[in-house]
């Protein structure tokens, strides 16, 4: 939406100078044939620009590009011969071009020399200083919209891809962990294994004591391939809900989120089942703020009242048919809540509007300070004011 958005925003900036200069055309009272001339001028002009402020120009070859600049250069110029001075406005085209596709001390010589050229036919059509200086200025103005509109649209859009990779690069990097994890740790024991059932299986027969005896040994290794499994997922459920929010303010920051984190020193002191649970919704929650949201801001909080800690994370630009804004359409939520529930806490997930932007999801997640027995429930001791929202919404 955004990157269409900044599309057609500068679509409507093109159409609106184009306009104007076919206005101050039909000022001129021109016959059929010029006015023919300068609709087909002006259509081909319009599309060169539209071609050089693409965002994939950068990806286009250089004598393509040079090719394509050339012709918006001669439709520029060609025309003031039987149009005057009212086709000036297209110079300004011209310029913003040189600076999209030219490199930067190139592009800013030409776009200036650009600008003056536009005395030449201010002279030879007797015009007044004052209506000269206005032309330059004119040209100079239009060039600089071109340009920054153009540059807005390609960051848009570059941002956009930008936050699509940082989701699955996220989802990529714990896939890779967690493969090597398995490969390094239990590559031995399951080879081990495999071997000797098969020394097994021929002893059998022959020789049943040399049999058990490699039973036995089967045991111990699976005992330590189970240890292994074990190891592999600790790996993934030890984590700190301190570097966390580190790490998820750094991500959102480098995908354009502005990001709020607000924490309470006593988050210092959670127990390492509750730390690991709030940092694990944490990341789940920032994944799919980058991978299901258009979010432009986000906040995250973590207080802590009497015995139990609240993460909250709330952002903006809920995509209304993302099926995560239900915990009931996947597994990520239902998981969380699992493990939530675990320890004594629940999972909270509220759509809502606040003051200055509609469609904000709030991902709430509450667990005890310390770790806790399974049966224990979180008590309503917060007192920063924020609405509760237990009753209507999903809780574990």
């Amino acid at each position: 939406m955004a990157t269409r958005t900044a599309r057609g925003v500068l679509v409507a900036a093109l159409a609106c100078y184009l306009g104007i200069t076919f206005l101050n055309i039909l000022s001129q009272r021109l016959g059929p044939f010029d006015l023919t001339l300068a609709l087909i001028c002006l259509g081909l002009v319009f599309l060169l620009q539209l071609v050089h402020s693409a965002p994939s120009v950068s990806r286009t070859p250089t004598h393509t590009t040079l090719l394509t600049l050339t012709a918006q250069g001669i439709l520029t110029y060609l025309p003031l011969i039987w149009f005057g001075v009212t086709w000036g406005a297209m110079a300004g085209f011209f310029a913003g071009s040189l600076l999209l596709l030219l490199p930067a001390r190139t592009g800013w010589t030409l776009y200036g020399a650009t600008t003056l050229s536009l005395l030449v036919p201010g002279l030879l059509d007797n015009r007044s200083v004052i209506d000269m200086v206005y032309m330059c200025q004119a040209t100079a103005l239009t060039g600089l919209v071109v340009y920054g509109l153009s540059r807005l649209t390609s960051l848009v859009d570059q941002l956009h891809r930008a936050r699509a990779d940082l989701a699955r690069l996220a989802v990529s990097n714990e896939q890779l962990r967690f493969s090597r994890d398995l490969h390094d740790l239990l590559g031995y024991s399951l080879s081990a294994i495999t071997l000797k059932n098969e020394l097994i299986h021929r002893l059998i027969g022959t020789n049943p004591c040399r049999a058990r005896e490699e039973v036995d040994e089967v045991l111990v290794v699976s005992r330590q391939a189970l240890a292994d499994v074990r190891r592999v997922a600790r790996g993934y459920r030890e984590m700190s809900l301190r570097s966390e929010l580190t790490s998820a303010e750094s991500v959102l920051a480098a995908a354009g989120v502005s990001v709020v984190v607000d924490t309470h020193q006593a988050v210092e002191r959670l127990g390492p089942a509750s730390s690991t649970v709030l940092a694990t919704v944490l990341r789940e929650g920032v994944t799919n703020l980058l991978r299901h949201s258009k979010a432009s801001y986000c906040r995250i909080s973590a207080r802590v009242g009497g015995d139990h800690v609240r993460l909250t994370i709330v952002n903006d630009g809920l995509l209304h048919a993302h099926p995560g804004s239900s915990p009931h359409s996947g597994s990520g939520l239902g998981n969380l809540a699992r493990r939530l529930e675990d320890i004594g806490g629940r999972l909270i997930v509220h759509r809502c509007a606040d003051d200055s932007h509609d469609d904000v999801f709030r991902l709430t997640a509450e667990a005890p300070v310390e770790e806790a027995r399974a049966d224990r429930r979180p008590t309503e001791e917060f007192t920063d004011g924020e609405q509760q929202y237990g009753r209507t919404d999903y809780v574990a």
